[in-house]
């Protein structure tokens, strides 16, 4: 066996700026795609890091050995004595000249003509000459481009390629096709494009770290992150100042600099009055800014900007710079502000009829239409002002014809409410506005306020409802329309403030309001909806610990569509079957089943006709008969009244009996009549228990 050696495999692709956003995933892609190829190939290895720069990808990859493993490759043949025909076919297939080169072997069943090829294992320096070329083909950028004469494509100009084994240069390069040839892989690069632009070599990954950091370039991508951050916390904290956290902007700063230089500049006080979120996105969006926020946790009149470079003033030329670049971009910004300010809301809700919802479902302001009688009918049923629903429903959407919402889409529903704040709209009208788009994702905060509330449901379930009834339903991956994400809303919506809704009536109540609004879609969509929402609830409840087999065996009894009540009768029944008593009464139950299953199936007949009194015969039957009785008379008040929990310890009384029942008691006994009535006492068993959940559906 080869001796694995500390080899260290460095690779890096040097080109023009490749976008921020696709540097990390192009990384990751190339690291994926030379380890599978390193595995093809029979290649072990210890560790493979990626790196990323706005100007490179690396790689390294430590643990190699020297060279791949000898092969022995055996193919079996025909029987000995078998026709020339088909010994020649053999022979070919296997490379071989005549049956000398072969053995015979007996298997036991004949004996066998044998081709047994020793492939000698190969340099590894020589498969990895190919490995990286293959690899650097199949990377999948989301944009790439030709360049000059070439016919290969990358997503910026290629400039160099480092592929070093073992600290040495490796024997190949990547063909870039047309009158440009290939670049042949070497053991150069260079550093910080104006810093430090002079091409220098390298020996191995300790080596180019060290020499790209001494040439401002720093390599690994968190460290940039982390230093960026540091260093912006620390400028806001000289002045009193927090900086306002920003994990995506963060990450995408990270992709424009190689060595990063943090500034802090000023934002005119004219402009302060311009609501922050339009500011914080005008600077986040166009310039990349970050936010600064002062002792109140207002936004400050300052922002930080990421430089890619050291400049001889400390950076006051860049900071004045992007202050006058901040100033148009803001200019805009408050002009916007400004002349929106001049036009109500409601005045702007007859321009929702030149957007279209969708060709099925009307224009945004039909949508609105029927938001408005949804949201005042949930309001209604939560015990929340319906005048003031409706009128938030009727200006949720009016945002989306301002200025500002045309620049900034990522305001709609916050402008809303300053825009109705602004024109004497009540707090709680104005809220609901924003709120009404909430909770946008398992990180947003879920509106908690009951006109808020009963917006957002209303305008979810009126988008559920609709695609569904035109089905335009989500399918595998595929959720054009966010619908997933609008129904882990409604259930963090329900749940979180723990209404007591009919899902099933709101669901009628919005198809019905489409009629209202000149839509009518087809068809009903109650059960498919309700099924989606059940797979939903599944994802919900798993982030809580609970099992979706449960939610099962509670769904698919139908009716339910109460979640509050639902998720407590899950979670009794989580405790129940946790507990010695239910697990062992599951088990009873499934051998219960398995029993009339099979005899139901040997008979032709079923077993689900009332036990006869008279015919039991036995103690332990009569124990079994009685107890039943006694836990469906308690468990089903019990279960009206919500009281899941005494229900369950209803049902748990019944494990005695029934162990006691299959101890003593023999089910198919002799007498055809006994047999018959004995097979009903146990389907009594799973009747009694399927009142409180199908407990088929129960693992374990």
């Amino acid at each position: 066996m080869s001796q694995i050696l500390n080899n260290e495999l460095l690779i890096e692709v040097f080109s023009e700026e490749i976008p921020a956003r696709m540097q990390a995933k192009a990384a990751l892609d190339f690291r994926r795609l030379i380890v599978e190829k390193l595995a093809a190939a029979g290649l072990g290895f210890q560790t493979a890091v990626e790196q990323s720069t706005p100007r490179r990808i690396a790689l390294v990859v430590n643990g190699l050995p020297d060279r791949t493993e000898d092969v022995k490759e055996e193919k079996k043949g025909p029987r000995v004595g078998s026709p020339e025909q088909a010994v020649v076919g053999f022979l070919k297939s296997a490379g071989l000249d005549s049956l000398d080169q072969c053995e015979q072997r007996d298997t036991g069943k004949g004996v066998f003509y044998f081709a047994v090829t020793e492939k000698k294992g190969r340099e590894t320096a020589a498969v990895l000459a190919e490995v990286i070329p293959a690899a650097m083909a199949e990377l999948p950028w989301p944009k790439s481009m030709r360049w000059g004469t070439g016919t290969a494509r990358w997503v910026r100009p290629l400039h160099s390629i480092i592929a070093l084994f073992g600290g040495r240069v490796l024997d190949g390069g990547y063909d870039i096709g047309g009158t440009q040839g290939r670049i042949a892989f070497g053991n150069t690069t260079r550093g910080h494009r104006f810093l430090a632009p002079d091409a220098f070599t390298v020996e191995s990954f300790a080596d180019y770290r060290e020499k790209l950091h001494a040439a401002k370039v720093v390599l690994d991508r968190e460290e940039r992150k982390a230093k960026i951050n540091a260093d912006a916390e620390a400028l806001a904290k000289a002045q009193g100042l927090t900086l306002s956290p920003d994990d995506v902007l963060l990450e995408e700063v990270a992709g424009l600099v190689e060595w990063p230089v943090v500034l802090m500049g000023s934002i005119d006080e004219s402009f302060m009055d311009v609501p922050s979120e339009v500011l914080i996105t005008s600077m986040r969006t166009h310039q990349k800014y970050f936010a600064v926020l002062d002792a109140d946790g207002r936004m400050a009149p300052r922002f930080v900007v990421v430089a890619n470079t050291e400049t001889l003033d400390g950076g006051k030329a860049v900071v004045a710079g992007n202050e006058r670049v901040l100033r148009a971009r803001l200019s805009d910004a408050k002009f916007f502000w400004d002349q929106d300010r001049k036009t109500k809301l409601e005045a702007r809700v007859p321009a929702l009829e030149k957007i279209i919802f969708h060709a099925k479902l009307g224009t945004v302001a039909e949508k609105v239409t029927r938001v408005q009688l949804l949201a005042a009918e949930i309001a209604r049923a939560i015990g929340a002002d319906s005048d003031a629903a409706s009128r938030a429903a009727l200006l949720c959407k009016a945002d989306l014809v301002t200025e500002v919402v045309g620049e900034f889409p990522e305001v709609q529903g916050i402008m809303g409410r300053y825009y109705a704040l602004g024109q004497g709209e009540s707090a709680n009208v104005a809220n609901a506005i924003a709120d009404h788009y909430k909770p946008l994702g398992p990180s947003d905060s879920c509106p908690t306020a009951p006109v808020s509330v009963s917006v957002a449901l209303a305008d979810k379930i009126d988008t559920l409802v609709g695609f569904f009834a035109i089905d335009e339903k989500p399918t595998g991956s595929k959720d054009p329309y966010a619908l997933r994400r609008a129904a882990l809303g409604v259930i963090r919506l329900v749940l979180e403030n723990g209404l007591r809704v009919k899902l099933g009536e709101i669901f009628a109540a919005a198809h019905g309001a489409y009629k209202v609004s000149g839509f009518a879609p087809a068809g009903s969509v109650g059960g498919d909806l309700m099924s989606f929402f059940a797979d939903r609830l599944k994802v919900v409840l798993r982030e809580q610990g609970v099992r979706h087999d449960l939610v099962d065996a509670v769904f698919v009894l139908g009716g339910e569509d109460d979640l509050v009540r639902l998720l407590a009768r899950v979670k009794a029944l989580q405790a129940f079957v946790g507990s010695d008593e239910g697990a062992n009464l599951l088990a009873a139950y499934k051998r219960a089943s398995n029993i009339v299953r099979i005899e139901e199936k040997k008979d032709g007949a079923s077993f689900d006709q009332p036990v006869d009194a008279d015919r039991l015969s036995q103690d332990e039957e009569k124990a079994l008969f009685a107890a039943l009785n006694e836990a469906s008379a308690t468990a089903k008040p019990q279960l009206d009244a919500e009281d899941f929990t005494g229900t369950m310890a209803a049902l748990a009384k019944l494990r005695g009996p029934v162990d006691a029942f299959f101890e003593k008691v023999t089910v198919n006994a002799e007498d055809k009549d006994l047999r018959a009535n004995r097979l009903r006492l146990l389907t009594q068993i799973r009747t009694t228990l399927n009142a409180v959940a199908d407990f088929s559906k129960i693992e374990g």
